[in-house]
């Protein structure tokens, strides 16, 4: 069992290096955390990207449920920035729902529960968001914040953790 995290900003490169952790494995879950979006064309395109470069062999699982770390073997979950922003979208935080940013810790809370006792080799990948300018809206700060928290809980848990600048991984811990 070992988790790493694996950072770094929009095409960074984060997502590619992930897959060179576990390209040795035997299998591998891959967690696809964003849901399909039928009228985004571009986004399908990324996505459609991403699978053509997975070995054949992966298993693909799409959720966004934490208890899917719950598996022997390897699992790459790409990403936990779709992944929080999912869960923003099922808690209700986006409108504004009574009761959403508890449903919302809830959430995340189980993820990283998830993430600190997988038996399984896990390689998560996340946007490092908090680098960049700081969000106009409520919104886009509270994404930001609640993602940012996220990333600093499973990185206190991860056995490594990776910072990928323009495709150079580099190990912080």
């Amino acid at each position: 069992m070992s988790r790493v995290l694996v950072l770094g900003g929009a095409r960074s490169g984060k997502s590619a290096h992930a897959e060179t952790l576990v390209a040795g494995a035997d299998t591998v879950t891959y967690l696809a955390t964003s849901p399909p979006a039928a009228d985004d064309a571009e986004w399908a395109r990324r996505v459609a990207a991403h699978r053509a470069r997975r070995p054949a062999a992966w298993t693909t699982v799409e959720t966004t449920a934490p208890s899917d770390l719950l598996r022997r073997g390897t699992v790459l979950v790409d990403s936990v920035t779709t992944w929080v922003a999912a869960l923003m979208d099922e808690t209700g935080v986006w409108a504004d729902r009574p009761g959403a940013a508890e449903r919302l810790a809830g959430r995340c809370d189980a993820l990283v529960n998830a993430w600190t006792m997988t038996p399984a080799h896990v390689v998560a990948v996340s946007d490092e968001v908090g680098l960049g300018v700081v969000p106009e809206t409520p919104s886009g700060r509270l994404f930001r914040d609640t993602l940012g928290s996220v990333n600093q809980r499973l990185a206190g848990t991860a056995d490594e953790v990776w910072f990928v600048v323009a495709g150079l991984p580099q190990r912080l811990r």
